[in-house]
């Protein structure tokens, strides 16, 4: 583990090292750099004093982005990761009856986008998964208020999700299923607002991307039904208020089913009129990409109607003929 601590948390300077006053003196940049890593390490240390920790979660939250190898400090420094645990089943019990402060929404939120920071990187990816610590965000994706503190928690949350499946891999997939997700984002999908209903579904989309995904949400009824269903109500919904970003991402989950025979065939009854004819020319205007799957989407489910209509066909001459036989 120590191996993998920054070297500024080394207690001796590396072997034949030079003076860290006189090289900082003589490269600015790098003097900069070990300020930063040193303020980061100072935040880092003032989450595990309960006293210090709701500064310290605002000020690493907002300076993440500048603090280079952040993800591996908070994960190898001691009692960090279980201080930010701490921060998010402290507010468990206000989530039913909903009862959430914007001020308790906002410091628990803080702690997510440490987490987020540490599923991003592929030094902790790996080890976040293994730690199993997405399980701890779900009771947030289970809420129902529309309330912004719970929105908003939702969102941040979504976000640590989204930000492991954002690298394609398919351990972290099989994971995400092994789990549930799907039913979590379905909710959100129906009940969030846009944003969060965009990055809910940009996560069953990076799911269904995955070969091991698609068949899992192919493999039943069932499950295709519940995803296709959730789809439809809200193409229905973007009809009346678009938004593109989002409708590109349900056109892109359409696609991917269309990929699997049994699914594109279902989807000749089940794809929405709206996604057939010129009801989002408008909103797709200067979206080519999402066009041209949107064209590839029609193509497919048309084909595949007509495929399923000769297999059909042909299973019925094979039995005439065998009857003549």
């Amino acid at each position: 583990m120590m191996a993998n601590l920054p070297q500024s948390l080394s207690l001796n300077p590396p072997f034949g090292g030079s003076n860290p006053t006189s090289s900082a003196s003589a490269n600015p940049a790098q003097a900069n750099k070990d300020r930063k890593m040193a303020s980061a390490e100072q935040l880092v240390l003032e989450l595990s004093n309960p006293d210090l920790r709701e500064n310290a979660l605002l000020d690493l939250s907002k300076k993440r982005e500048i603090f280079q190898d952040l993800a591996p400090l908070l994960w190898n420094s001691f009692g960090t990761i279980a201080a930010l645990l701490q921060e998010i089943v402290s507010i468990y019990p206000v989530l039913s009856p909903p009862t959430l402060t914007p001020g308790a929404s906002n410091r628990v939120c803080n702690a997510l986008a440490l987490l987020q920071c540490v599923a991003s990187h592929p030094d902790t990816r790996t080890l976040f998964l293994n730690a199993h610590i997405p399980l701890y965000l779900y009771p947030f994706l289970n809420t129902t208020s529309k309330t912004r503190p719970f929105e908003y928690l939702r969102l941040t949350s979504l976000g640590v999700i989204g930000a492991l499946v954002k690298v394609d891999d398919t351990e972290v997939i099989s994971f995400l299923l092994s789990t549930e997700i799907i039913p979590l984002c379905l909710r959100t999908m129906e009940m969030g607002s846009e944003l969060s209903k965009t990055v809910a579904t940009f996560i069953v989309q990076k799911i269904l991307l995955d070969d091991v995904g698609l068949r899992y949400i192919c493999a039943t009824a069932e499950r295709f039904f519940a995803v296709g269903r959730v789809l439809g109500t809200m193409v229905q919904s973007l009809a009346e208020q678009p938004s593109p970003r989002l409708l590109k991402h349900i056109i892109r989950c359409y696609l991917r089913l269309s990929d699997n025979p049994r699914a594109c065939e279902a989807l000749r009854n089940c794809l929405p009129d709206m996604l057939r004819d010129s009801t989002f020319n408008s909103c797709l205007r200067d979206d080519l990409t999402t066009k041209r799957w949107l064209q590839q989407l029609v193509h497919n489910v048309a084909a595949g109607g007509r495929a399923a209509a000769l297999q059909s066909v042909g299973g019925i001459e094979h039995m005439l003929g065998s009857s003549v036989v």
